[in-house]
């Protein structure tokens, strides 16, 4: 049966600390400055994150596909005062415009930075092989869903030696049986699921902070 196609970004598959929150920190008000970008638009449960130059630091969702800005970490939530509901928001998903300008500052944003973190997440079209382990890997935003709070992101397919990409390929991931697999060890198959570690990401990159 044909892989389906419906990436869910970055889904942590091992870590240092404990399932469900491993290594999260907390990023603005109350822990590391910056917070989220005033209006930069949506930011979803696993999409990678990068620093922006508007603000002091603060998160956007990354660009991916090309992007020589080094991860800032992989987005899972946020604490804001909606405008809309008039209250303090914990949710999974950045909506990007449900806060007044003055209280931007105010939200906080949860990621996990840690250089160690393994993670789960779908190929492209042409799909990933096993002949590709150890190369560095790019990535697409893609398109979140509101209703769920998923991102939308997900691998691409061409293996480099590129520094700047976000990721390194680690495996296919090959069970539990019934998953996003390959037709043939060793082969590409469509929208198959990899295993992925940070390659560059700010906790172990030298490269600049922010766009």
């Amino acid at each position: 049966m044909a892989n389906t196609n419906s990436p869910f970004g970055f889904r942590q598959y091992r870590g240092n600390g404990s399932s469900p929150t491993y290594e999260q920190i907390t990023v603005g008000a109350g822990g590391i400055s910056g917070g989220i970008a005033y209006n930069a638009g949506a930011i979803y449960y696993g999409d990678p994150v990068i620093r922006s130059s508007v603000g002091v630091g603060t998160l956007i969702a990354g660009v991916g596909s090309g992007s020589v800005v080094p991860l800032a970490g992989i987005f899972q939530g946020c604490k804001y005062l909606s405008t809309a509901q008039k209250r303090t928001t914990w949710s999974n998903y950045w909506p990007g415009s449900d806060v007044t300008s003055g209280n931007a500052g105010a939200t906080e944003a949860y990621i996990i930075n840690d250089p160690n973190a393994v993670w789960i997440a779908q190929s492209d079209s042409t799909g990933l092989a096993a002949t590709d382990i150890g190369s560095n890997l790019d990535y697409a935003i893609g398109s979140g869903t509101a209703a769920s709070g998923i991102s939308g992101a997900y691998l691409l397919h061409t293996g480099a030696v590129t520094t700047t990409f976000g990721f390194r390929f680690v495996d296919l991931l090959w069970a539990p049986p019934g998953q996003n697999g390959v037709s043939t060890v060793g082969t590409a198959a469509a929208y198959n699921y990899a295993i992925v570690a940070f390659n560059s990401v700010e906790t172990k990159a030298l490269l600049a902070y922010n766009t």
